[in-house]
């Protein structure tokens, strides 16, 4: 019988942690060998980067684009697999990252939730079908009041996908947000609208806006733990993989 994935937890004292650390411990399949948090952290069996690092296989990652660029160097240099899931992620963080995927596999996704990669793939064929002379393209997504980035990592990998499926590039379509005297909409826009409030847990919808009708594609999540399962089947997934940056579409068969 295989020895079991023995698995860190960043970010151990969060909620996503404290959900990623439960469905390890449940699972026979896998050992949950380390707990770490920031270095000033203090709690329960929590360990240094190090000590964690030196006794898992891979680390699931759930804390910022500071912290998880740090720990991708960290990881490379140790050669430990990584599952990232934070957001709000700035190029040179990005470009981290990928460096250290040259190194050890990654898996890094904005949402690691099944029906929102499915989405993604639909956003792409209806971008792809529906013209943007007929069809304005407008993200919406709304977040609990304790998220600190907009748009979410979600919403800009539907645009991401939008944007695919139209050919164009999204940096240069992207509207993040309106204010004011704005003048007509672009053709070829593509929309971003940001919701906080209360303990919403996440709800995205890409709205396809034509004259006559209007098709609109969504997700709701009504649980977090859902992320964290998508997490763990993403670190059962890469142990063991070849070095370099994979994504939910990889782990889930898509590509």
């Amino acid at each position: 019988m295989p020895a079991p994935i023995r698995i860190a937890i960043a970010g151990a004292l969060g909620r996503m942690g404290q959900a990623l650390s439960a469905l390890v411990e449940d699972d026979p399949d896998l050992r949950l060998a380390a707990r770490f948090d920031r270095p000033d952290a203090t709690g329960e069996g929590l360990v240094s980067v190090g000590d964690a690092l030196a006794a898992a296989d891979v680390v699931i990652d759930f804390t910022n684009g500071d912290a998880s660029a740090a720990l991708a160097a960290q990881a490379a240099g140790k050669g430990v697999a990584l599952v990232i899931g934070s957001t709000g992620l700035s190029p040179d963080h990005l470009r981290r990252i990928a460096q250290a995927a040259t190194r050890v596999p990654v898996v890094r996704t904005g949402n690691f939730s099944l029906g929102v990669n499915i989405l993604m793939g639909l956003v792409a064929q209806a971008a792809r079908a529906l013209p943007p002379e007929v069809f304005d393209i407008e993200i919406t997504e709304a977040h609990h009041n304790r998220k600190v980035d907009a748009p979410s990592g979600t919403a800009l990998m539907l645009g991401e996908a939008a944007a695919a499926g139209r050919g164009v590039d999204l940096s240069k379509a992207a509207k993040r947000g309106r204010d004011g005297i704005t003048g007509p909409r672009p053709r070829g826009e593509i929309g971003f609208a940001s919701l906080r409030g209360g303990g919403i847990v996440g709800e995205h919808s890409v709205i396809f806006a034509g004259e006559a009708e209007i098709l609109t594609l969504s997700h709701s999540a009504r649980d977090r733990s859902l992320f964290a399962r998508g997490a763990v089947h993403a670190a059962r997934w890469v142990a063991g993989r070849l070095p370099g940056e994979y994504d939910m579409q990889d782990v889930l068969g898509f590509k």
